[in-house]
This record gives structure tokens, sequence and C-alpha cells, in this order.
């Protein structure tokens, strides 16, 4: 395994070997110096080709100054993981990058199977989880989703050896609202303390270098919704189990043209109001990172509205014009986007070197 991780000098290091455009990086709540595009990993086939691609792709956002990679267990049959981890030993080989420079960030909460072990997945799943005590029936919500303690410590164990890394920068609970489907509000208040317990003592161990939340609707929905989190709430259960030293340092959520809400509906309750999601995590000191940026590229062939059209006018069509919106929104550390082709890759972090767009322009576009 790699030691280190990402570091507040080693990333202020990497983004200063770049003339990349002003607010490109940003500095995370948390001390490390971040680009305001980051590279994720979650759709492709489950093949050799498409490894490559990633590999590849990560490289070519290395060399154009960015430096945050996402990516999780259960992507692509866990193939995700590993192209991203051989994409950072192999950077830190041709001396492209140092561990320190380089932020990686990885999810657990589904169950993964292993899409080059023979096994049919769900073989894999009961022989691995189920018949070795690692999870029971209760502990499972929907079919496929855990955040049980050991199951949790399992899950980060297996992602440091997918990835080659003594230390994952920052470790998700992948979409834990899954486990309101099975068990009453109370009783998720009780995972999902323990599943902070088991995060934080993986801090301590070196492990994990902070953690975070990754959701789809849960923190940009009303507190009505069935599926709603509260912040605050978290945030409390954090300060609850390690105090106000705790390393709970960033959420995710959708953020793109299509799916505003984060930025613009005001869904969580922060300092006696109700603000979207954006305002909130910057009022709790966390990193923002924005998934679906272009909406699994929907956006990049659909019609844009003229305004937006004329507020990035600088920037070409396409891609980099969609990720524009959710790359310049206030709040926002990094804006996730799905490459696997080299090409692509080359146009796409290309806007490294653009300006983002005023981020009250980008909110006026919403109230």
């Amino acid at each position: 395994m790699i030691d280190g991780r990402a570091t507040p000098e080693g990333t202020a290091r990497f983004a200063g070997r770049f003339r990349a455009a002003p607010s490109h990086f940003r500095q995370a709540p948390d001390g490390p110096t971040l680009s305001s595009i980051g590279l994720g990993t979650y759709l492709g086939e489950e093949n050799d080709d498409t490894d490559r691609g990633f590999e590849e792709s990560i490289g070519v956002a290395l060399g154009l100054g960015v430096n945050v990679l996402d990516t999780a267990v259960n992507y692509r049959g866990q193939r995700s993981e590993r192209a991203v981890g051989r994409a950072v030993a192999g950077a830190i080989a041709r001396g492209a990058g140092a561990r320190d420079e380089i932020f990686v960030a990885t999810k657990g909460g589904f169950l993964p199977y292993d899409s080059q072990d023979p096994r049919a997945p769900d073989a894999q799943v009961q022989e691995t989880f189920f018949d070795t005590g690692i999870l029971s029936a209760p502990d499972l919500a929907a079919g496929c989703h855990a955040i049980a303690p050991q199951f949790l410590g399992e899950m980060i164990e297996l992602s440091r050896r997918n990835l080659g890394l003594a230390t994952i920068d920052l470790y998700y609970l992948h979409n834990p609202e899954t486990q309101l489907q099975a068990v009453s509000r109370p009783a998720f208040a009780g995972r999902l303390r323990r599943a902070i317990e088991v995060l934080e003592k993986a801090v301590q161990e070196g492990r994990i270098g902070a953690w975070g939340v990754a959701t789809w609707d849960a923190l940009r929905v009303p507190a009505t919704h069935p599926a709603h989190l509260s912040l605050a709430e978290i945030a409390a259960a954090a300060r609850d189990v390690a105090g106000e030293g705790n390393h709970f340092a960033a959420v995710q959520a959708p953020v793109n043209l299509a799916m505003p809400q984060a930025i613009a509906f005001p869904s969580q309750a922060s300092r006696g109001r109700t603000v979207p999601l954006a305002a909130a995590a910057s009022d709790f000191g966390l990193a923002l990172f924005a998934s679906a940026s272009i909406l699994q590229g929907r956006l990049v062939e659909a019609d844009l509205p003229p305004q937006i059209d004329e507020l990035f006018a600088d920037v070409p069509a396409g891609a980099r014009r969609a990720l524009q919106l959710p790359r310049s929104a206030a709040g926002v550390t990094s804006a996730l986007v799905g490459v696997s082709n080299p090409a692509h890759a080359r146009e796409t972090f290309a806007l490294s070197r653009i300006a983002p767009a005023d981020p009250a322009a980008v909110a006026a576009l919403f109230f």
C-alpha cells in the first residue's frame, strides 16, 4: 500500500504547479486545496477497456490541474476503485503527482460484489457477508444496503486494498437514508451513531483521513420527506461521538441545472433558519462535493436555457458549459464529472483554465 494522504501542504504544492484560472483551486474547510472539478468513476462497463479509459483519464486530469478523484466500492463491481488505485500509483511512479497532492474519496454502504470473481453476485454476497456473520438479515435495508459496524469496518479495509492506499482521504457513508426504508427514525439514529463510531476509530487508526455523507435525495428534500436527513442532526451525532474535534468533513449531493435543490431549495435547518444544503454545509464547516454535475451526460446533449448560454458564454458548449454551473455555485467545493475517455477528459478538464462564474450570478438564476 502507498503510505500517506492528501495534506494542506501537498495539495497547495500541486495547485502551485498550474497556471489555472482564478478560483479553480479552493481550500476545503478542513485544509486541503482542491480543484473545482473532480473526476468520478460511477458509470461504465465492467471490463478492461473501461478500466484503461478511467486510468488514462485520471492521468489527463492530474496533468490539467485536477486533484479530486471520487469512487465507491460498489462502482462497476469494485473495478472503479482498482482503476483509481492503479492510476494514482502510476502517477506517483511517473512523477506526475505525489501522494500528498492527490485527494481520493470513496464510499461504503451498498453491498458490493466483485465483477472479477467467477461466482454469481448473489452467491458472493451470501458467502462473504452472511455466512461469515459480518451481516445478519436485520442489518439489511432495501435488500442491498447496510451500515452495521462490522460490515462498515470490512468495507473500509476492502476499499484500502482495492485502492492500494494506506489512508483514504475521505470516506463517505453511501446513501445512508436507504436505512430508513427498513427501520424507524430512532432506530436509524442509533445505527448512524454506531457507524460514526467506526469512522472516527478508522480516522484515529490512520485508515481514513476524514468522513462524510454521500446522498442522492436526503439532504436536498424538505424535512417532511420520508428520506430527509438533517445535517444538524448528523453534525450533533458526530459531536456526541468524538467532540468538537470530530472528523465529519464533507457531504455529497447532486447539483446540476435540472437538480438545483442543493443550491436553491431551503431544506436544512441552520442558525435558526432554513437554507439550501450548500449554505448549511458552509455554516457547519463542511465541504460540498457536487455529484451528477452533467446528469450522466444528459445535459451535454440538451438545449440549455438562453440564460445559461449567456452567463457562461466564455465556456465552450457541451460538458464544460453544463459543468460550469455547479462548479460556480456558492458553497460547492468541487463538481464531479464521470470521464472514462481520455479525449473527453482533455476537453472537459480544460475548464480548469477558465474561471468559474460569479456565484451571485448563478444564484440569480434561481432566486
